[in-house]
């Protein structure tokens, strides 16, 4: 592309946020990193076993192999910090950045902030995908399981993901522009079929395959390890690359399709690089973690508030606040009515649902418009 014409995309952006009284970029990511170091240390200490802020330093030191002479930590408290307190904190801000990633993309690409891989389906679809793996991978698709290992849960919610997606967006595209509305009631449609699956499932599910669906329904980080995080990780770092890399092109997109073709972007290749990465992503949250909704919706919308509408600083930004957020779900998830943890996708659901509630009625007239 032009390197004229992406100067001009910038500065135009950065004027849009100057006007609207964003904050300076260092300023807000400065914010973002802070409060992400502190659900780190607050999501690290705190549990059925408190740990102090001493401790989880001395254990994250060992963690690394930096050893320091020190009796603050017991091999029983290292063992709970190692295997339990700090995978699961990764996970959840893995997870929350994936997911606030994703919903950056989609709401750039459908060009409207009410868009999320919830709400329209795509996390329903993965799920979907994962209790087919679950109930039939022993039996049906026993095959598809014994070539796939412990790639299989993933795979089946990126697949599920990515056609509920395509559905979707080809659903709502109408004469080169898309119709909010008819994808938002195609999610509902998605949604409503996804439970219906999901429910035929349950029936059909013995007793330890009932309990995973249900984990998967609820969504929590329980079952946080090293390998699963090894597993999830570098695919999608992979697809939060390819979306970075794509993010001038999104930028074009706010101006419309026709707009960014004239600017010089492949339009459709751009499309189909959002779609499958934003796939990739729901999905394989969607596998390892189960059904969390809203962090796609609220990190974005936020984090887009605080610096602009610039997607090359606003999927950083996501990443982090949506990271953090989760984190900070899981804190209240796990201590809330301790020693008992509540599905962290019900904290997600009462903290997100008034956030979009409050969203859907400041964009009601862009919404009845679409």
């Amino acid at each position: 592309m032009n390197a004229v014409v992406s100067r001009k995309i910038s500065t135009l952006l950065q004027w849009k946020s100057v006007v609207e009284g964003r904050l300076n970029l260092k300023f807000a990511f400065f914010i973002l990193i802070s409060f992400v170091v502190v659900v780190f240390l607050l999501g690290i200490c705190n549990g059925a076993y408190p740990l102090s802020v001493e401790q989880v330093i001395v254990g994250c030191l060992r963690i690394i192999n930096i050893r320091i002479a020190s009796d603050l930590l017991s091999e029983g408290q290292y063992a709970v910090l190692s295997s339990i307190r700090v995978p699961r904190v990764l996970l959840g801000f893995v997870i929350g950045a994936a997911l606030a990633v994703a919903g950056t993309a989609l709401q750039s690409l459908f060009r409207n902030p009410l868009a999320d891989p919830g709400l329209i389906g795509v996390s329903a679809g993965a799920a979907v995908a994962v209790a087919a793996v679950i109930v039939l991978g022993a039996t049906t698709l026993k095959g598809l399981t014994t070539l796939l290992g412990v790639m299989t849960l993933p795979v089946a919610g990126f697949a599920g993901g990515l056609i509920t997606t395509t559905i979707i967006y080809l659903l709502a595209q109408n004469q080169a522009r898309t119709s909010m509305m008819t994808m938002l009631l195609a999610g509902i449609a998605v949604n409503a079929l996804a439970g219906a699956s999901i429910g035929l499932f349950t029936l059909i599910a013995n007793d330890e395959q009932l309990r995973n669906i249900t984990f998967w329904t609820f969504g929590s980080l329980g079952n946080a390890t090293w390998l699963m995080l090894a597993v999830i990780v570098l695919p999608m770092a992979i697809s939060v690359a390819m979306l970075y890399r794509a993010s001038m092109g999104l930028n074009a997109l706010m101006f419309g399709e026709a707009e960014a073709a004239h600017l010089g972007f492949a339009v459709q290749r751009l499309k189909l690089t959002v779609i499958v990465n934003a796939a990739l992503l729901a999905g394989f949250a969607v596998s390892v973690s189960g059904m969390i909704g809203f962090v796609a919706l609220v990190a974005p919308h936020i984090a887009r508030l605080l610096i602009g509408p610039d997607v090359r600083f606003l999927i950083p930004a996501s990443a982090l606040l949506g990271g953090g957020l989760l984190v900070m779900a899981d804190i209240i998830a796990r201590t809330l009515l301790a020693p008992a943890e509540v599905p962290i996708g019900v904290i997600t659901a009462f903290i997100g649902a008034p956030f979009f509630l409050a969203l859907l009625y400041t964009q009601r007239r862009s919404v009845m418009g679409l």
